[in-house]
């Protein structure tokens, strides 16, 4: 069976933006070039391509880990070999706003441990803050270079039945996904070795590069010594953090390959200690300093907040930075930004009920079957309701929690997520896609890699893209139509 004779029986789902195909059925204008590529293609052809994908796949290790499958936690993860295009035009817009939004976060967090002017304005409830348990008060009033606490963020995007794009999430911790970008676009250089070059894909293969100058430019020294610290092997992005510690040239380093001397942390090494200045970390905040957070923590370095706290290190993203990207705090981003740029949002929110509200927590709880639930402090798409598949006793159980702890919990309507096609069982079937793009905050400004890493549900049906419950992903390509 050919591709051609695939397209006709691709079937959309009615109430969903599909990325490729409008809803008329015809091909959308950024899809024209790359559909007459396939019309040459058998699903022989397809079917080999998928295989060598998931060879690629396999042999460079590109796994990701499930802690609650007892079978086993590595897993090969999923790949589409359909790629998702966006129009060079869409995403000028896409990253305008992104940088906007990121600058007025990173202004909040500034303001939350020093002025606190947005308390003085009631722009944000005070309660918000202290209860947050991503506030740290350890980073009042301390000084940080060049004020940038969110040097590495990735913002989730969804579009809605219209094709408009919204904010879904803000990541400001350690966000994870980008070695899978990168992968991702090496495979399908492979797989479409002519396409590519010939139209002008944008590239993303200078990231590492790219994020190695951004963290140098917060250093005053021309080398400074910068490593990825790592909770080690068994945590769930484990590949990446290897992954990109290779790609950029720096060390990575678990915890215990660190010390604390004179308020210095050093690198063991073969030939002795050696003066670490920029440590990108990939552990939570929780257990990066046993003496100051955690006592139990062996992830991360006893003392290495006081090496912070005197500007002998630098930390990246800062500790404390998550208190912006709580769920709850994330539906005041837009008056953020007018607060403190004084602009109106380019990426809007989507609505969502605050279920510290009594009004908003009834509509809720009446309406519940069209909404979906997640506690604040979720993430990985675990802990949440969506009411339309939720049983009569999962909706119960879970009204009892949202009574116990209203403020841990916000609502939202179930979304039309936009469609792409996939390559599932010899056919094409619309599956549900979000986007990560991921953006570097340095001296130099910030910097959007073009494109981001698409998450595909592989689930008929589902609204949920995480690799942990059963998503996978695909390439994403920025190109002029």
């Amino acid at each position: 069976m050919s591709y051609s004779a695939l397209n006709h029986i691709y079937n959309q789902y009615p109430h969903m933006f599909d990325e490729m195909y409008s809803k008329k059925g015809s091909i959308r204008k950024v899809y024209q070039r790359f559909s007459k590529l396939l019309k040459k293609l058998t699903i022989e052809d397809l079917n080999n391509m998928n295989e060598f994908s998931k060879d690629f796949f396999m042999n460079q290790g590109v796994t990701f880990t499930v802690y609650s499958d007892d079978q086993g936690v590595e897993k090969i993860f999923p790949f589409d070999i359909i790629p998702r295009i966006i129009e060079n035009d869409e995403w000028k817009l896409i990253e305008k706003g992104l940088k906007q939004r990121l600058k007025a976060l990173n202004l909040f967090i500034k303001d939350v441990y020093h002025e606190q002017f947005f308390l003085r304005d009631n722009m944000i409830p005070a309660e918000l803050i202290v209860a947050n348990p991503n506030y740290l008060r350890i980073m009042r009033g301390l000084k940080v270079p060049e004020d940038i606490y969110t040097h590495i963020s990735g913002i989730d995007l969804i579009r809605n039945e219209d094709g408009k794009f919204f904010v879904l999430e803000d990541n400001l911790r350690t966000p994870s996904g980008v070695s899978y970008m990168l992968e991702n676009r090496e495979i399908t250089r492979r797989l479409y070795p002519k396409f590519i070059p010939k139209n002008k894909v944008l590239p993303i293969n200078n990231y590492p590069t790219l994020l190695y100058n951004q963290l140098k430019s917060l250093s005053n020294k021309k080398k400074p010594a910068i490593v990825l610290l790592t909770p080690g092997l068994f945590n769930s992005a484990y590949y990446e953090h290897t992954a990109l510690a290779r790609l950029m040239g720096v060390e990575l380093v678990e915890g215990n390959d660190l010390v604390v001397e004179n308020n210095h942390v050093y690198m063991k090494t073969a030939g002795g200690l050696k003066v670490v200045d920029i440590i990108y970390r990939r552990i939570d905040d929780e257990f990066l300093d046993p003496l100051n957070f955690n006592s139990n923590s062996i992830l991360g370095v006893a003392g290495i907040m006081d090496c912070y706290r005197q500007g002998n290190v630098i930390i990246v993203n800062a500790p404390g930075s998550g208190v912006a990207d709580d769920k709850a705090v994330y539906t005041y981003v837009p008056d953020m930004i007018s607060y403190y740029l004084n602009e109106k949002p380019i990426l809007e929110n989507i609505k969502t009920y605050k279920l510290s509200n009594n009004d908003e927590k009834e509509y809720v709880i009446n309406n519940i079957e069209k909404l979906v639930v997640k506690r604040t402090d979720g993430s990985g798409g675990y802990g949440m309701l969506i009411g339309k598949d939720a049983s009569e006793k999962e909706i119960k159980n879970y009204i009892k929690k949202i009574n116990m702890e209203p403020e841990m919990f916000i609502a939202q309507p179930t979304l039309n997520l936009s469609t792409s096609p996939c390559l599932i069982n010899n056919k094409l079937r619309p599956r549900c896609v979000d986007l990560r793009p991921f953006a570097i905050y340095g001296a130099n400004g910030i910097k959007v890699c073009p494109g981001g890493l698409t998450r595909t549900a592989l689930k008929e049906g589902s609204l949920i893209v995480n690799s942990s419950q059963g998503g996978g992903s695909k390439d994403t390509w920025i190109i002029n139509s």
